[in-house]
């Protein structure tokens, strides 16, 4: 994709409006002394503090600056994801409105994804400012993300990241998924991922969207990106593989049960009936779970095949 600009930055923001002006500024600055041609997106998450009004005035003194306004909150994924719908540069950047992410890094990211030809760059907040209680769960998030992903990344939900604009173009970001942003393009098929330390800011103004459920949504988003990932365009190779093997033993099972039952019968042994035995009610399960399982993945792989799945968030403005 040809673009006459540099650099895209998109900003997901809800109730910022303390640090819009400052970070504005600077990222106005940033650009103007290494000479970018450059848009800023700001995707307003439905806040409710004036941020909206402060962005209308931020565009309006600088047509670079542009908004785009949820009607309510849908969370940071949609408003990526919007925002990358948007975006039209060479390169895409994504930060966080707080300011604890800062606007120098930029020329170096960029140069990472131009000249160093890397597919997604992402920060690495080596040291950072925040309170033991978000710091210990956050190495323990990244460390399972790297292993179940193989990559190795040190900082998966760093805002700070760089993008070619291929990558933003390739895939989408929804639910909670912009923590494993890497790990979608990655199975999206852009592996060129890289890593660089960034600086990370003390807060200066508000307080902190996220708590400590976000870890616990975390992993369970991590499993459930991983497996889309893998089976969303073959749901029949995971529950047709699963229900293969169960409707086996069910079978098998029962097959050696009855050739047992007619050899007790032919040498005139006594034995229990069939259906005293567990392992008949173990096989019967088993059969049954198989044939769901099979089932599931057929009408999986006819939903895959039928369906056009698109995002439809509710934009209310842009300016």
């Amino acid at each position: 994709m040809s673009s006459s600009k540099n650099i895209s930055v998109v900003i997901p923001l809800f109730n910022e409006v303390e640090s819009l002006p400052e970070l504005c500024s600077w990222i106005e600055k940033v650009m103007n002394d290494n000479k970018f041609t450059y848009e800023v997106i700001l995707v307003d998450d439905g806040s409710n503090d004036g941020s909206w009004e402060e962005i209308k005035k931020i565009s309006a003194r600088n047509n670079s600056f542009k908004g785009i306004k949820f009607n309510r909150n849908y969370g940071k994924s949609a408003a990526l994801n919007v925002g990358f719908h948007e975006a039209q540069a060479e390169v895409v950047i994504t930060m966080d409105a707080d300011l604890q992410d800062s606007p120098d890094e930029i020329p170096h990211l960029y140069k990472m994804i131009k000249e160093e030809k890397f597919d997604l760059v992402s920060g690495w907040k080596k040291k950072r400012h925040d309170p033991i209680s978000k710091t210990i769960p956050s190495k323990l998030f990244n460390y399972v993300t790297r292993q179940i992903s193989g990559i190795k990344l040190h900082d998966f939900n760093c805002g700070l990241k760089a993008y070619d604009v291929k990558v933003v173009k390739g895939i989408e970001v929804y639910g909670e998924m912009h923590r494993y942003i890497p790990v979608i393009a990655k199975w999206s098929g852009f592996k060129k991922i890289g890593e660089k330390s960034v600086e990370h800011r003390a807060r200066k103004y508000g307080v902190t969207k996220f708590g400590l459920e976000r870890f616990i949504f975390g992993f369970l988003d991590l499993l459930s990106i991983s497996f889309v990932s893998r089976f969303k365009k073959r749901p029949m190779h995971f529950f047709g593989t699963l229900g293969t093997l169960s409707f086996l033993f069910g079978f098998i099972t029962t097959c050696y049960l009855i050739i047992e039952k007619v050899y007790h019968i032919s040498q005139g042994i006594k034995g229990r009936d069939v259906v005293d035995n567990t392992w008949f009610y173990l096989a019967l399960v088993a059969l049954v779970i198989g044939v769901q399982l099979f089932l599931a993945g057929f009408i999986g792989e006819m939903i895959t095949i039928s369906s056009n799945k698109r995002s439809d968030y509710n934009v209310s403005e842009k300016v």
